[in-house]
């Protein structure tokens, strides 16, 4: 969801911006610049890190498939 907000820039940073990105971008612009900022990304880094490891995913697809075949042998 996104929330509407109003901010006060100096003439010739909103000239700058509006030049650089124009007028439709500015708001999304604004947010990529804040995001690492604000937003903690460190889970979501970590999962991505996880997910680029193939032997780690592997591993870890061969442990869930035994799971699913231990419990199928457990409600027979």
């Amino acid at each position: 969801m996104h929330k509407r907000m109003t901010i006060t820039l100096d003439e010739a940073v909103y000239e700058g911006l509006y030049r650089t990105v124009g007028k439709r971008r500015m708001s999304q612009f604004i947010e990529d610049l804040l995001r690492p900022h604000v937003v903690d990304t460190s889970l979501d880094d970590g999962y991505r890190a996880m997910a680029a490891d193939k032997a780690r995913e592997a591993e870890a697809l061969e442990w869930c498939n035994g799971i699913a075949g231990d419990m199928a042998d457990a409600t027979r």
